[in-house]
């Protein structure tokens, strides 16, 4: 769509000239004689520049100027004038204006400041554009759930919000960790500044150092060009430090000393740099248990542990799985242009049942297949994955106890992980999707399970313990 010029000048013959050069070059054009009757156009038209003659009679061009600014603060004015000085484009650059042009001018050289104008112009409406998505993505009624365990997680975001204090969320993958930091940063004063994010498990270790940090050329091998790192975007922001649990003890170190002194040097610096950074930290590990075992700092966990959010399973939201996936449906049903009215009970009802061990990420994908193969008013039972349908409920009293909790729990999670493997035929992709996890997470979860991996082969399994000969998982 091409883009609206407001043209003010009180000379006729210019004015018609100009308009046609820039009806030639694409434009849209308004004219306008006077200051007045601009300001008139710019309350009942959508005008994308305001190109103004600087002197003319009654209202001047930087009169208008300011009017519009108090107007359309966003509105790109640019100034054209056959006065032309260096003081009258110092002036009027000064209060607002984007660009200033002297007669007589080529119509080439017009056209390069409005277009620069212009993309300027359109640049700062996307990045408020999305601003204002993000906001209203992270607002507090998109943090779905009425469960007692969940009210308590938003009454914890609702308190923390307004502190500068450095915030530790625990929770398994896919309870939305993420969500939640980014609820408190754009529900927060420093909202108007960068949220950056870094997975500190999917960067190598050599790595993590440079891009939390920043390096200067020439620091190491492949560095040809200095580089910003995570601190220094996020300044005056937030930094979201996803799975701290898996950062090395060295680089640990390195963040301790950050929060202490809100101060760093570049990787091959010796400069100093400052920064004013909120800290949102998130694992899914138990790290006070990582801390007892020598993984990772105590001095460190009690930098970041100075309000602690932990973040229920889903297993333990049973109420909010039909509230939760209503609300996927509805965002999925818009942006897929369907009109799925809602569950089945025994759609429902098999939810309910499942116990969810990829969370909130894997209920979300689970929606999304659901409502690409649904053909009817509604989802049913067929159109959930098939997994959940043989899902069947725990049944405590049947259990021995004591117990082991950890390996109990331990072994259901090998249990689904080889589940997962032989329904996704061995392909780990497909299988971390069935899981709601990233491949990474599985690789991991593999390794410590220590599950192989095979082709398949008729009346074999895919999946099964190291070092045996069996496959049955």
């Amino acid at each position: 769509m091409s883009h609206t010029i407001l043209l003010v000048d009180d000379e006729e013959r210019l004015s018609d000239v100009l308009t046609v050069a820039l009806e030639q070059l694409g434009f849209r054009v308004l004219s306008a004689r006077t200051g007045k009757d601009a300001l008139r156009l710019l309350e009942t038209e959508q005008v994308d520049l305001l190109l103004t003659d600087l002197r003319m009679p009654g209202m001047s061009g930087r009169d208008l100027l300011r009017e519009s600014k108090l107007r359309l603060p966003n509105l790109p004015v640019v100034v054209m004038t056959a006065y032309s000085s260096v003081k009258d484009a110092v002036e009027v650059i000064k209060e607002g204006a984007f660009d200033y042009v002297g007669k007589p001018f080529e119509i080439d050289d017009l056209e390069t400041v409005l277009k620069n104008a212009l993309r300027l112009s359109d640049a700062l409406a996307d990045n408020e554009r999305l601003r204002d998505e993000l906001v209203g993505r992270y607002r507090f009624d998109n943090l779905v759930g009425a469960s007692p365990a969940f009210r308590k997680v938003i009454e914890s975001i609702t308190e923390v919000c307004e502190s500068r204090a450095n915030v530790l969320i625990s929770g398994e993958s896919g309870t939305g960790k993420e969500m939640v930091a980014r609820a408190i940063h754009y529900n927060s004063q420093r909202r108007d500044h960068p949220f950056v994010a870094i997975n500190c498990a999917a960067i190598p270790e050599a790595l993590l150092e440079s891009e939390l940090f920043g390096h200067v050329k020439g620091a190491f091998t492949g560095a040809v060009a200095n580089r910003i790192g995570r601190f220094a975007q996020a300044d005056r922001g937030t930094l979201f430090l996803d799975e701290i649990g898996d950062m090395p003890m060295a680089i640990q170190a390195k963040i301790l000393r950050v929060l202490q002194e809100r101060a760093f040097e570049p990787v091959g610096s010796a400069r100093t740099t400052t920064v004013d950074v909120r800290i949102i930290a998130a694992s899914n590990k138990d790290l006070r248990q990582e801390v007892s075992r020598g993984l990772f700092r105590e001095d460190l966990y009690y930098r970041l542990n100075v309000f602690p959010i932990s973040l229920p399973p889903l297993r333990e939201r049973i109420d909010d799985i039909p509230t939760l996936a209503r609300f996927f449906l509805d965002s999925l049903n818009t942006d897929m242009g369907k009109r799925i009215g809602g569950f089945t009970p025994e759609a429902l009802t098999a939810m309910s049942r499942y116990s969810w061990p990829g969370n909130i990420r894997e209920l979300q994908n689970c929606i999304e297949r659901a409502v690409i193969v649904c053909k009817g008013q509604q989802i049913g039972d067929g159109d959930l994955p098939p997994y959940l349908s043989d899902a069947q409920p725990a049944d405590p009293g049947n259990v021995r106890f004591p117990i082991d909790l950890d390996e109990a729990l331990a072994g259901i999670e090998r249990d689904l992980i080889v589940a997962a493997l032989n329904r996704a035929e061995g392909f780990q992709v497909g299988a971390a999707t069935l899981l709601g996890i990233n491949e990474r997470s599985l690789w991991h979860r593999i390794k410590k399970y220590r599950i192989q991996i095979t082709k398949r082969v008729s009346g074999e399994r895919i999946a099964g313990d190291l070092g045996t000969n069996s496959f049955t998982g």
